[in-house]
């Protein structure tokens, strides 16, 4: 089995895939580059920095670490009252947390679709200082509309940035494969399993993903319930015990 992901992001999902008996192997199949020219994520951040956004909304842990840096940092950590935070499932929560941020919004469906639908509505008038009601959004170059376009559906003015590049990264060719389930968890990295493996049988993170994953021609076997290491072990165990 491979876990198409970095071993140190991994390690949660493979002590509990081997408590469970499988034999798992994890590898990254795309990584996090840093953008060409960080002059917009640098402007970005010193408007973090000087209270500008209402909110900004983190769809990823390579978000947080792009435009926040990836430890804590008191000179480069946003005030907490400089604008609320919202994260899109448990990882981007944690990763904001250990800035020492306050998570004000944490959607119980952990899309940038269930981030959209649980965000609230723009406030009626100007912000202070007669300022437009803004939200950040610090994305990878990846990433598609659906949460830009929910949040301007519900008033705000909505800043994007490339906050990072995702890349290729080859498996060795020992590492490649045949696999009995590949468990993706991204849209980026399914795609790249197909392009280096094949079309597989996997086990998906999310609705998201796994939609990504059939597009390429991957068989889906099963989907996480929720974006958690004890989810996608449920799924990968149940999606073998029914094949």
């Amino acid at each position: 089995m491979l876990v198409a992901r970095a071993p140190e992001r991994s390690a949660g999902l493979l002590a509990l895939l081997r408590e469970r008996g499988l034999d798992p192997i994890a590898a990254p199949v795309i990584e996090r580059a840093p953008v060409e020219d960080p002059a917009e994520l640098d402007a970005a951040r010193e408007r973090v920095l000087a209270g500008a956004y209402d909110w900004v909304a983190i769809t990823s842990v390579n978000a947080v670490d792009a435009l926040l840096g990836p430890a804590p940092a008191a000179s480069d950590t946003p005030r907490a009252e400089s604008a609320r935070w919202a994260a899109v499932g448990p990882a981007t929560e944690r990763a904001l947390a250990a800035h020492g941020l306050a998570i004000d919004l944490v959607p119980q469906t952990a899309t940038g679709a269930g981030l959209a639908a649980a965000f609230p509505e723009a406030p009626d008038g100007p912000g202070p200082a007669g300022h437009t009601h803004r939200v950040l959004l610090p994305l990878g170059d990846l990433a598609s509309d659906t949460l830009r376009a929910g949040l301007v559906a519900k008033g705000w003015a909505v800043d994007v940035v490339t906050a990072y590049r995702t890349v290729a990264r080859e498996l060795p060719a020992e590492l490649r494969g045949p696999y009995d389930v590949v468990v993706v968890a991204s849209g980026s990295a399914a795609r790249q399993v197909a392009a280096q493996l094949g079309p597989q049988r996997v086990v998906a993170i999310g609705e998201p993903s796994a939609r990504a994953a059939g597009d390429v021609g991957h068989t889906v076997l099963a989907v996480a319930a929720t974006p958690t290491d004890e989810a996608l072990a449920d799924a990968v165990t149940e999606a073998l015990v029914r094949t």
